[in-house]
């Protein structure tokens, strides 16, 4: 059996004004709440009633410190004078009763300059007398003359030049050591040295007056006739 309420007991017909109520007066207690003012009851001073002068000056007066206490004397050190000691003498007896019977001759010595040792296998390049050959250049130039042959290939291509060939002559005047310095190849290198070793023996250099092993270098040309 359903419940049956009168018109004038249905309070949701005023839900509306209600609600409009209530969200103005909530807005009228925040403005409130914001526009509410406080002040303070205390009493203000008056400062113009003020009789202190803040203008004048106070006098500090100066502080004098005591000046420092002198230093302490130093005491100087008293010097003793200390007497010279007293100076022993001694007699000292000579005897020139001395019988010499010999006459001691001092010889001047005469310090000799060191002879330089050479070593015998040491060889130079300079020497104060050089290596000849026998019957001297003019005999050597003829010695090339005879037993220098062209090579066949230097000479089918056309080679010419100056064979430059170093060699060392002994003490004996044997020849050893022969090597090309400078060469123009074709064969001419290989028979340069051929006629070099093959020479007979040198007059060998001299160094002080004695004789040394020496390098020399001679050219040998080649040229075709």
């Amino acid at each position: 059996m359903e419940a049956k309420k009168t018109p004038s007991a249905d309070l949701t017909r005023k839900s509306g004004m209600f609600l409009n109520l209530g969200l103005a007066v909530a807005v009228g207690a925040t403005l409130a709440a914001f526009e509410w003012k406080s002040f303070d009851d205390g009493s203000l001073k008056d400062l113009g009633q003020v009789t202190d002068n803040f203008e004048e000056l106070l006098d500090i007066p100066i502080t004098e410190q005591p000046p420092p206490p002198p230093p302490p004397p130093i005491e100087q050190p008293i010097i003793q004078e200390i007497p010279d000691e007293v100076e022993i003498e001694e007699k000292i007896e000579v005897n020139f009763d001395v019988d010499v019977k010999e006459k001691t001759v001092i010889k001047e010595i005469v310090i000799a300059e060191a002879p330089v040792e050479e070593k015998a296998d040491a060889i130079f390049d300079v020497v104060e007398t050089q290596p000849e050959p026998p019957g001297g250049m003019s005999a050597w130039n003829k010695y090339l003359s005879d037993n220098l042959k062209y090579p066949t290939q230097a000479r089918r291509m056309g080679t010419e030049g100056t064979v430059i060939v170093v060699f060392v002559v002994n003490t004996d005047g044997s020849i050893q050591d022969v090597d090309v310095l400078r060469g123009i190849g074709g064969g001419c290198d290989e028979e340069a040295v051929k006629v070099v070793k093959n020479a007979p023996k040198w007059t060998p250099g001299k160094q002080r007056g004695r004789p040394v092993r020496t390098r020399m270098r001679l050219p040998i040309r080649f040229k075709l006739s």
